[in-house]
């Protein structure tokens, strides 16, 4: 089993415009990464919660095959990390509410002895210099791939530095590289980002699309026209899990393919964008709960048809 991902489950609140309100949904970066990436190839998580964390929730993870949450760490007398989000009417842009942080104030979960053998890592955002701890339980690893937030960039720079010298990509919002570039033209972030030392920058658009900047080139793919957005919470997490379980999946079938080319990387963008379009269908994983591989499959044949030009 090649792909694990680290990061946060939590309890989400999300208010939509028009005053929509989900309370107590389950959601983190952990939980839509693993149940999106399970379309692609097994996942196992790292995470932990809190004594609160409803047993339902952990069961609503497990029932995407091939969801390894061994690494999943309940912990008596704490409480699962809360996030609040309101959006704005263009569903592109929110406001955090409010931040409990919980089991994200102690010690990371362990690493399960038999997970280190992982090929593929994606470490989703959390602190840079926990981020960079978990690089050293994955000596097997042929890819890690990073997340990051405005509030490390701004907060702990020097961590986040350090980090980035050491992963192979790094995966961050437009504003966010800006914010830590100071260029608004993401090819020239994403040209500065590569100095500190990854082969490849992936700048997310939201319903703009990627942009993916590499040492050996560049791409750029648009969003896929979806037509219905209920919840834009988790789309990110969702498009990495696509990018890396695609990726994975190439690993497995060809264990001497370079999971870090820019063509491999390039195609699993587009799995990425799939399935996340499909993640904003919905609030927390309930889209996700009823996608059938089949209609995964189509909208995957019918955006590779918008792309193409003769």
């Amino acid at each position: 089993m090649s792909l694990t991902v680290f990061g946060t489950i939590c309890i989400d609140t999300i208010e939509t415009p028009g005053g929509v309100v989900r309370e107590g949904i389950l959601g983190g970066s952990c939980t839509y990464f693993a149940a999106a990436a399970s379309f692609f190839t097994p996942v196992r998580l790292v995470a932990a919660v809190g004594e609160d964390f409803p047993a339902e929730f952990e069961a609503q993870v497990k029932r995407f095959k091939g969801v390894d949450t061994r690494g999943l760490e309940r912990r008596a007398g704490s409480k699962t990390f809360r996030w609040g989000g309101k959006y704005h009417e263009n569903m592109d842009e929110r406001d955090t509410t409010f931040t409990e942080l919980g089991v994200l104030a102690e010690a990371p979960p362990k690493v399960p002895a038999d997970y280190r053998d992982a090929k593929v890592l994606f470490l989703a955002n959390s602190h840079p210099s926990v981020q960079a701890d978990m690089l050293g339980e994955f000596p097997n690893r042929k890819l890690a791939v990073a997340d990051t937030m405005d509030f490390w960039i701004d907060g702990a720079r020097p961590e986040l530095d350090a980090l980035i010298s050491k992963v192979d990509g790094l995966v961050l919002n437009f504003d966010e590289a800006e914010q830590f570039t100071g260029k608004r033209n993401p090819v020239t972030a994403g040209r500065m980002m590569l100095e500190a030392g990854p082969r490849f920058v992936i700048i997310k658009k939201g319903e703009h699309g990627c942009i993916l900047v590499h040492r050996d080139g560049i791409a750029a793919l648009p969003a896929f026209p979806a037509e219905d957005v209920v919840d834009p919470t988790g789309a990110g997490d969702s498009f990495a899990a696509g990018l890396m379980g695609s990726i994975a999946a190439g690993l497995e079938a060809d264990p001497s393919m370079d999971p870090g080319s820019f063509e491999a990387l390039r195609r699993a963008c587009v799995q990425g964008t799939v399935i996340a379009s499909f993640t904003i269908e919905d609030f927390s994983l309930d889209r996700l709960t009823k996608l059938t591989r089949a209609e995964l499959n189509d909208r995957v044949r019918a955006f590779q048809s918008m792309l193409r030009v003769d």
